[in-house]
């Protein structure tokens, strides 16, 4: 323990974990006790997402110290909730306490090691069964990392995994995951359907292409402060044009393989894009989108993703 602290590694990390609502109710407690006491007890950040969504994420930022503690606290609670429901079952063998982290993909090399090397010492090391996601969770560039055991090796196990998370940084920008609610209203506007996730409209018909775009900026505006002619528009709406400026080094992102990119904007967005010839001595390209506000919103939040 006092190696961590002294190698320097005692600065303030966030850690998400992904959980069940009936494991976050356990955590939250009669009229939020529990979590109350795992706050001051730990010193740590606890924030749990909002949401009726069957999965839950809890988030735990403080010191390293602090963030061991919250999370020997959480795995002794779940341990005691195991024993508490094997009393009254004919079960005989105790099922482990699991955890699931939620690490951005771009750690997650570095947690596997080569050819599994760190993955493998780490479960040597700590007695705990981890286990790395091959998929990232939807809509996100993040990865489910499920760590099962005893309470005490789970420690040592999120002690492992905090010093390899602190010696290499995620690399590029993470999109966080969230979970969706158990089934998301539609809108239609612009002739369009948007599912509404967390406080997003997200175009419906091609979620899973818009999480192949990077989603480095919050898409639109959150609902409530309307962006002109967004959502609630018809299809009837007037189109108008909008001009945009592009670094030339960038238009190539925008533009894909053999227009690939581009193209995938305009059918997904709905509107027309123009890109004027590079012209002599400048290093900006003119883009023209013309399409309902809807549209031209939507086309804005693509080309800006790319």
């Amino acid at each position: 323990d006092s190696k961590v602290s002294e190698g320097g590694l005692n600065v303030t990390l966030t850690i998400r974990l992904l959980m069940h609502g009936k494991e976050v109710g356990s955590i939250i407690g009669k009229k939020g006790e529990t979590v109350k006491k795992m706050r001051e007890e730990s010193g740590a950040r606890i924030n749990i997402s909002e949401g009726s969504c069957p999965e839950r994420i809890v988030t735990i930022t403080g010191p390293t110290d602090a963030i061991f503690k919250a999370f020997s606290m959480i795995a002794l609670k779940f341990e005691e909730d195991i024993n508490a429901s094997m009393t009254n079952s004919s079960v005989t063998s105790k099922p482990p306490v699991t955890l699931r982290l939620v690490v951005p993909a771009s750690q997650c090399g570095s947690l596997i090691g080569k050819g599994g090397s760190k993955i493998k010492e780490i479960r040597e090391s700590t007695g705990a069964q981890v286990q790395v996601a091959g998929d990232m969770l939807p809509n996100s560039t993040e990865r489910a990392v499920t760590i099962s055991g005893t309470p005490d090796a789970i420690i040592q196990c999120v002690k492992q995994i905090c010093v390899v998370m602190l010696e290499s940084p995620p690399k590029g920008a993470t999109i966080p995951y969230r979970p969706k609610p158990a089934s998301a209203p539609i809108i239609f506007a612009g002739g369009q359907a948007f599912t509404i996730q967390g406080q997003y409209a997200i175009p419906h018909p091609d979620l899973t292409k818009l999480h192949q775009l990077a989603m480095q900026h919050p898409p639109f505006t959150p609902l409530g402060q309307t962006t002109p002619g967004f959502p609630g528009l018809d299809a009837t709406t007037p189109t108008s044009s909008h001009e945009l400026t592009i670094p030339n080094d960038l238009i190539g992102c925008i533009i894909g393989r053999q227009g690939s990119k581009i193209n995938e904007i305009r059918q997904m967005s709905g509107a027309q894009i123009k890109i004027a010839n590079a012209t002599e001595g400048s290093a900006e390209r003119q883009v023209t989108i013309t399409g309902s506000p809807a549209n031209i919103s939507l086309a804005q939040y693509l080309i800006n993703a790319r």
